[in-house]
C-alpha cells in the first residue's frame, strides 16, 4: 500500500446530503472512517457516486479534506476523483488533493465533449504536471471517450498513469490492455466484472456496493483474487443483483437506498437525481434484504 496505494478496495464513496441538501460532512467522514474499519484499504471521493458535479468549489475541496482525516485516522488511504471541463481546472484539482494529503488521484478523459486520441493524450499530460500518481478512468458511456488499450498504451508510455479504472464492462480488455501497456495496473470500475476482471489479472478494486456491505466485499475480493472459487462464485452469485447495479443510471440511488437498509446514511440525492420508482426500488429492497438475511450485512 505504500508504494502502490490504488491497489486493493477503494471504496467509491456515497456522499450524505442532508434533508435540506446541505453536505453532512460530519456523517462524511464516520462514513469514511466505517469503510476503513471493516475492509476498504482507502476511499476514492469526488467521484460519480460521490455526486461530485453537483457540488461548489467549497464543498468538493471539504470532501477531500474530510477523507483524508478519516481514512488516515483509520489506516486508509485517500484517492480523490479530479474530473473537470478542462484540463487546467482538474490540474487544480490534484494539486489541492496533493495538499490535503491524497496519495493518488483518479482522472476522466475531458468529458465536456468528445475529445479525439491527441486531446486525451495532452489533457493527462498537463495534469500530470502536477506530480501525482494518476488512475486514468476510463468511462465510455459517461463521457463518450474511450481509453482503449492502445490508447492506454501510449498514455502510459509516456509515464502519464499508474493504472486505470476499467469500466467498459469488458473483461476482454484487461488482456489487451497488458499487451499494449505491459506493467499498466488494471483497476476493476464496475461491481457486475468483479470475478471475471480478477482473474483477467486485475491489482484491485474501485468499488461501489462496499459503501453498504464492505466486509462482505473485502470476502468477495480476496476470495476472487486468490482464485478460490468455493468461495468466490456461490457469494457472487448471492451478490450480483445488488452488484449489477453499480453499472445502471440510478446507481447512486440504488447504493444509498441499500446503505439506508443496512443501516449506514444513505440518504438523498441533489438534483437532476430523483428518487428510485416504486418498480426500481421494490427490486433494490428484495436484493437487499436477500443480502441482509444472508448475514452479509456489517454489525
Amino acid at each position: 500500500m505504500t508504494t502502490t496505494p490504488w491497489r486493493g478496495i477503494l471504496t467509491a464513496t456515497a456522499l450524505p446530503f442532508t434533508a435540506d441538501g446541505a453536505v453532512d460532512f460530519d456523517r462524511y467522514g464516520e462514513h469514511v472512517a466505517w469503510l476503513c474499519q471493516n475492509g476498504s484499504d482507502g476511499v476514492v471521493c469526488n467521484g460519480s457516486l460521490g455526486e461530485y458535479q453537483t457540488l461548489t468549489t467549497e464543498e468538493r475541496a471539504k470532501v477531500v479534506e474530510t477523507a483524508v482525516a478519516a481514512a488516515s485516522a483509520n489506516g486508509g488511504v485517500v484517492v480523490p476523483g479530479v474530473a473537470a471541463y478542462g484540463a487546467q481546472e482538474s490540474r487544480r484539482w490534484t494539486e489541492q488533493a496533493a495538499e490535503a494529503g491524497a496519495v493518488a488521484v483518479m482522472l476522466l478523459p475531458p468529458n465536456a465533449y468528445r475529445a479525439d486520441d491527441r486531446i486525451v493524450v495532452e489533457h493527462y499530460r498537463e495534469v500530470a504536471k502536477a506530480g501525482m500518481p494518476i488512475v486514468a478512468y476510463n468511462n465510455p458511456y459517461d463521457t463518450k471517450v474511450d481509453l482503449t488499450p492502445r490508447l492506454l498504451g501510449e498514455i502510459y508510455g509516456e509515464g502519464l498513469i499508474v493504472a486505470v479504472k476499467e469500466f467498459s464492462g469488458d473483461p476482454r480488455r484487461a488482456y489487451e490492455i497488458a499487451e499494449y501497456a505491459p506493467g499498466l495496473d488494471v483497476i476493476i470500475g464496475s461491481d457486475d466484472v468483479v470475478l471475471e476482471l480478477a482473474m483477467a489479472g486485475a491489482q484491485g478494486w474501485i468499488a461501489g456496493y462496499t459503501n453498504a456491505f464492505p466486509s462482505a466485499s473485502r470476502t468477495l475480493y480476496d476470495a476472487c483474487m486468490e482464485m478460490d472459487l468455493d468461495t468466490a462464485l456461490p457469494l457472487y452469485r448471492l451478490m450480483h443483483p445488488l452488484l449489477r447495479w453499480d453499472s445502471k443510471t440510478e446507481f447512486v440511488q440504488a447504493i444509498k437506498l441499500s446503505m439506508d437498509m443496512v443501516g449506514q446514511y444513505g440518504g438523498p440525492c441533489r438534483p437532476p437525481r430523483l428518487p428510485l420508482t416504486a418498480e426500481q426500488e421494490s427490486v433494490v429492497r428484495a436484493a437487499t434484504q436477500a443480502a441482509i438475511d444472508a448475514g452479509l450485512a456489517t454489525a
